[in-house]
């Protein structure tokens, strides 16, 4: 029987000993929820991110959901996102007050299509959200003409995109706000949820770090309606102590997906258009897709399907427009996530790519 490769790996690994006393750090001081490891995660998470504000958060959901609040968004605003993303996406907008409407994704690299984004903004559509989807940036020269074009703010789903970069300018500063997701199997993960927004707008951050708190100015002084979205300080000094290792750790996801890219047959992988791409996930894409994943978990390797029902599918959104997706219908029934993460080897990444390759000649002479 073949040894088990497991999709991600999330035992305690070369960051252990920092983790563990980041820990007992907090513990022993006896502050638990906005303190000093929050405020000093902010500032070490925004220079990392080239921004010049980081507000910490609950989650990523809550990230986004703030971002658009926090610029005005509310019932009657529309708000396009890609019809292949997490739902989460979707449902921030609908937390916000907004209406979700969706966009076809490019066939190459399942992120955002400018021209189908163009196509669905109407008189109440006030943003769109470009997903980074599995770590590489969404063509952001094309969406900053569509938002451009139609004054429409632009707020960045940075959830699976730490460090990444788009033409060389950093994720998360293309727009009003990025909104980033420390959930624990993130390029940059937590010990359960969290969220970041990062911005370059000093007012805009300090609304926001309003509304993470209840709305509240001053103790006891709620000058708006606002929410409890809080990163606790467990979290908060946990993603201090992998910080510093996150650079390291993209670094080889790179160098893993060059290797898979280089192993696996031609036109199998989600393509790369960015360079800055960090490969939160390596995506590949078979009209086989279900046998394929078959194949491989009989070979004892685990993979995973991202993303298997397009949003305007979903039953969350139901009430929404439920306009052609053609590319995401697509996409959903052919994508296919393969084991990657800092903690795989090279030969790893060779039994997997010679798994598929037999599955491919096995289906070309049978």
């Amino acid at each position: 029987m073949s040894t088990r490769l497991p999709f991600i790996d999330l035992t305690p690994g070369e960051d252990d000993g920092a983790v563990r006393a980041a820990i007992a750090r907090v513990i022993e001081r006896g502050w638990f929820v906005l303190g000093p490891e929050v405020e000093a995660f902010e500032h070490e998470f925004a220079r990392e991110s080239r921004a010049a504000h980081a507000v910490a958060v609950a989650n990523g959901t809550d990230a986004l959901a703030l971002i658009l609040r926090a610029g005005g968004i509310g019932a009657g605003d529309e708000v396009i996102v890609p019809a292949i993303t997490a739902a989460f996406t979707g449902l921030a907008v609908v937390m916000a007050g907004g209406t979700p409407v969706f966009a076809d994704v490019l066939p190459d690299t399942v992120t955002i299509d400018a021209q189908s984004a163009a196509a669905a903004v109407t008189t109440r559509t006030a943003a769109i959200v470009p997903v980074h989807l599995y770590g590489q940036a969404s063509d952001m020269r094309a969406v900053r003409r569509v938002a451009d074009r139609h004054r429409l703010a632009i707020v960045e789903d940075c959830c699976q995109a730490h460090l990444a970069t788009a033409e060389g300018a950093p994720v998360g500063t293309l727009g009003v706000a990025g909104a980033f997701s420390f959930y624990p199997t993130k390029n940059l993960g937590a010990l359960g949820d969290g969220g970041a927004i990062v911005t370059n707008d000093a007012a805009l951050a300090d609304r926001l770090r309003r509304l993470r708190n209840g709305g509240q100015s001053d103790r006891y002084h709620h000058a708006e309606a606002g929410v409890n979205s809080r990163l606790d300080e467990v979290q908060a000094a946990v993603l201090r102590a992998r910080l510093p290792l996150l650079r390291k750790w993209t670094d080889r996801r790179r160098a893993l997906a060059a290797a898979y890219r280089a192993a696996l047959p031609e036109g199998f992988p989600v393509t790369e258009r960015d360079a800055g791409h960090v490969y939160h996930l390596f995506a590949v894409r078979s009209a086989n897709r279900d046998a394929l994943q078959a194949h491989l978990k009989s070979a004892g390797i685990e993979t995973l399907i991202h993303y298997p029902v397009p949003l305007p599918r979903q039953g969350a959104f139901r009430n929404t427009d439920p306009r052609a997706c053609p590319e995401a219908e697509r996409a959903a029934s052919e994508l296919l996530s393969l084991p990657l993460h800092p903690r795989l080897r090279e030969a790893d990444v060779t039994r997997v790519a010679g798994v598929v390759a037999e599955f491919e000649k096995g289906r070309t002479f049978a």
